[in-house]
């Protein structure tokens, strides 16, 4: 006899594309694997290598020991590589690294060096800097930890834009955090750019493309559907600004997941559509985990909506290309 789906209610599922993994990540946790890979076990990885859960769990029960200092690396494992984090440190990290001989390999993104070398151009410029960004937020002490203290002035909102004061008669110019809401960013530089005509922007805007580019999938689907869940953890920035440009686009409800077993039922109760989408570091399988929960309930039907193709991938560090074919190492 076949199954029908008559005791379950239609839903149809808006699949944002582009989501999950960035070319920054798959590059980062390509690194962890690929070094304990050449290296054996254990390899460590200051501070989460990407924000999120089941990504670091699976590295750890691959051999990975996360720590959140280099101190914290037993003396007798000072020579077992140690991995620098996809959001970047602060320069005194590998000088610490370099005073303890230790052998590092840096998964800092690529889009987030070119933030750090703006700010060193600005520095070596006699500009004042100004940091769009997130106080606390792993990338941003990082970024700040590239210059002297006190060199960088780290602005989070419109208000902090307004009251700024600067320290002297210098040039102003501003850099931002990579993983930041679009269209909060833009609402922070009009208000520079109103006071201060002559700032000095990025040659490229500094918001990373996949952040770009998973808000602008969100923006297209949420006004469209009854939820929407975003599949990433709650320290990831650049997921919660999916969930937070969800709502602003009209969606009635939106939801920050890190997995199925999160889902309160309660929360979907009557509706007819959602859109899912996840951030840069949620892996897909965790997409399809949710999916799956929902099928359990509904009669689904999945609909994939693309606004953006990503073809971008980032070389590997020098040390671990000989692990991979001559047609996967891909120019940054």
């Amino acid at each position: 006899m076949t199954e029908t789906n008559t005791d379950k209610s239609p839903l149809t599922i808006h699949l944002c594309a582009p989501r999950g993994f960035c070319a920054g990540v798959d590059r980062a946790i390509q690194i962890v694997e690929l070094a304990l890979e050449k290296y054996g076990r254990p390899v460590y990885v200051r501070h989460e290598i990407v924000h999120n859960k089941f990504v670091v769990e699976s590295l750890r029960d691959k051999g990975a020991v996360f720590v959140e200092e280099l101190s914290e690396i037993p003396a007798a494992d000072l020579e077992r590589p140690v991995i620098f984090s996809a959001h970047g440190v602060p320069k005194s990290v590998p000088q610490d690294a370099q005073n303890r001989k230790m052998f590092y390999l840096d998964a800092t993104c690529p889009l987030v060096s070119k933030v750090h070398k703006e700010a060193e151009i600005h520095f070596r410029r006699d500009r004042e800097i100004l940091l769009i960004g997130h106080a606390g937020h792993p990338e941003v002490i990082g970024t700040m930890g590239q210059l002297p203290p006190g060199t960088v002035t780290l602005i989070e909102t419109e208000e902090d834009a307004r009251r700024f004061t600067p320290t002297s008669d210098l040039p102003i110019a501003y850099i931002t955090q990579t993983t930041l809401s679009v269209d909060d960013t833009a609402g922070i530089v009009a208000v520079l750019r109103e006071r201060f005509p002559d700032i000095v922007a990025p040659h490229k805007e500094d918001i990373c493309y996949a952040t770009t580019n998973r808000q602008e999938a969100v923006k297209h689907v949420a006004p469209d559907v009854d939820a929407m869940i975003v599949v990433g953890a709650p320290n990831s920035s650049n997921s919660q600004r999916l969930r937070e440009v969800a709502e602003r686009a009209g969606c009635p409800t939106s939801i920050l997941l890190q997995r199925a077993d999160e889902i309160d039922w309660a929360d979907f109760q009557g509706i007819s559509s959602l859109g899912v989408t996840a951030g840069a570091s949620a892996p897909e399988t965790l997409v399809e985990e949710i999916i799956t929960a929902f099928r359990e309930r509904y009669d689904v039907t999945v609909k994939t909506v693309r606004t953006a193709d990503e073809t971008i991938a980032f070389n590997l560090p020098r040390e671990l290309r000989d692990m991979v074919a001559p047609a996967q190492v891909s120019a940054g």
